[in-house]
């Protein structure tokens, strides 16, 4: 890919468009930690100052991408959790459906995940103060549209419903690191299988620490 300079702001808009486009499909092929500037630059057929006049950083880029990731996340999220959790069930079975759709949902989003276990250790750190604030402001965003779907689906929770949506993405983030080894270590599984309890299966790990932590805030009758 080559381009021109870009000289009105629809043709910047367009570069600025294929930088993430091109991060995006780097990361179907490789964990955030993989993902440099250099490589990006070179594949998007800019020199890497020419990507810094767009994006500050390799965070910034990923900062975009995991919002970007989010907001389809929570519309995806919406009519699955409209179709699977029956308003008139009782509190512990809607509880146990919304833990199943949230593990489910986010274990088909492997990149989300990914990004979310780097955010607060790698992508919030070399960016400036504007891109972070800008990002934060997107995030409080998205955490509303979320608290908003699970507390149709639990009012029970009432403000707790906030505490747990941030706490699913937080879980997302950790345990995923956990589910994907890098190649040494599944070596080191196949050859000693018994430290292959270490592996945690995303989905079923995730579905039990959010039913835990359902259970643990919504009232008791």
């Amino acid at each position: 890919m080559t381009f021109q300079r870009a000289r009105t702001e629809e043709q910047r808009e367009i570069r600025r468009r294929a930088i993430l486009d091109m991060a995006s499909a780097m990361l179907d092929e490789m964990p955030v930690a993989a993902v440099t500037l250099n490589e990006l630059s070179r594949r998007v057929g800019l020199a890497k100052p020419n990507v810094l006049r767009y994006f500050e950083s390799r965070e910034a880029v990923l900062l975009e991408l995991l919002d970007h990731f989010l907001r389809e996340w929570l519309a995806e999220l919406a009519g699955e959790l409209a179709a699977g959790v029956d308003e008139n069930q009782p509190m512990a079975e809607r509880a146990a459906a919304v833990a199943e759709i949230l593990s489910g949902s986010l274990s088909r989003r492997v990149v989300l995940c990914d990004l979310f276990g780097a955010q607060g250790s790698v992508l919030e750190h070399n960016v400036s103060v504007e891109v972070v604030a800008r990002y934060k402001r997107a995030s409080l965003d998205r955490l509303t549209t979320m608290t908003d779907l699970i507390q149709k689906c639990l009012p029970e929770l009432g403000e707790d419903a906030t505490l747990f949506s941030l706490q699913t993405m937080v879980l997302a983030g950790a345990l995923s690191a956990y589910s994907t080894p890098p190649p040494s270590l599944r070596a080191a599984y196949q050859a000693e299988p018994e430290l292959a309890r270490f592996h945690l299966e995303l989905k079923d790990s995730l579905r039990l620490a959010l039913t835990a932590s359902l259970l643990g805030v919504l009232p008791r009758r």
